[in-house]
């Protein structure tokens, strides 16, 4: 059976939030959900701005946006390219800490 020792499982979920967060919701990847989803900023009646989300197309133009703007269903194949890349490919753990120092680093902001 596959053994992970308890400091590479929190590497590998803090590399999975981070990389989530980024395909989600980072400006940097919005070239990535241009072509499935249309983000729109209104100011309500106390001034705070909210985002909408479309969705374009139909068939499977549109079952990947709907991917793509599910927090939970991005989460779900990050984890599995997380696990993956550290399972097959040892030599991108360097790059699996420094996405979970990046996580951890965004848990510490939104909680300060």
């Amino acid at each position: 059976m596959f053994e992970i020792s308890w400091i590479h499982l929190v590497i590998l979920v803090l590399a999975s939030f981070r990389l989530t967060h980024f395909i989600v919701f980072d400006e940097l990847a919005s070239f990535i959900r241009a072509p499935f989803l249309t983000t729109i900023y209104q100011e309500d009646a106390d001034g705070q701005m909210s985002q909408q989300i479309e969705i374009k197309g139909t068939g499977l133009r549109r079952w990947i946006g709907k991917l793509l703007s599910c927090y939970w269903c991005v989460g779900i194949w990050s984890s599995a390219l997380v696990v993956v890349l550290y399972w097959f490919f040892p030599a991108s753990f360097i790059f699996l800490v420094i996405l979970a120092v990046a996580g951890a680093a965004a848990v510490i902001e939104t909680k300060i």
